[in-house]
């Protein structure tokens, strides 16, 4: 398995907040419309545990949560692909109303297939913590 982790980011709000928001992927829907991702990914259908989304240039990718620890991690498993995919967001509140998180990925890639999408799936994790951040940030504050 080969690991991505993203950079830490902080979110201005407490982790029981950013927990819900993140273990309920009913909240994908409000972000159909959101201008920050039109263009690049296509929300399809959703629900409480699963989504299935539409990435331009790369086709359809369903996510499913598999496991979660209250306020602290919860931990996703990707359909739709032919190799194995989990990612874990992790939670921890530093001080009171300010919460780091890291999105790190496990990917069960063959060597081939590592030389060649490595670099963006480096980025792609640091890109999805980017949405993240900027998108819990402005929803909470």
């Amino acid at each position: 398995m080969t690991t991505y982790q993203s950079e830490i980011k902080t979110i201005s709000s407490p982790e029981e907040v950013v927990f819900g928001i993140l273990s309920d992927l009913n909240n994908l829907g409000k972000l159909k419309d959101d201008e920050t991702i039109k263009g690049k990914l296509k929300i399809v259908e959703f629900n409480p545990d699963s989504c299935l989304l539409e990435l331009n240039k790369f086709g359809e990718i369903g996510i499913r949560i598999v496991e979660k620890q209250a306020n602290k991690s919860i931990r996703f498993e990707a359909t739709h692909l032919p190799i194995d995919v989990m990612a874990d967001i992790l939670l921890k509140e530093i001080v009171q109303n300010e919460t780091h998180m890291q999105i790190v990925m496990h990917a069960n890639l063959p060597s081939v297939l590592k030389i060649m999408i490595n670099k963006q799936l480096e980025q792609g994790v640091n890109i999805l913590a980017d949405l993240f951040e900027k998108t819990l940030n402005s929803k909470l504050t």
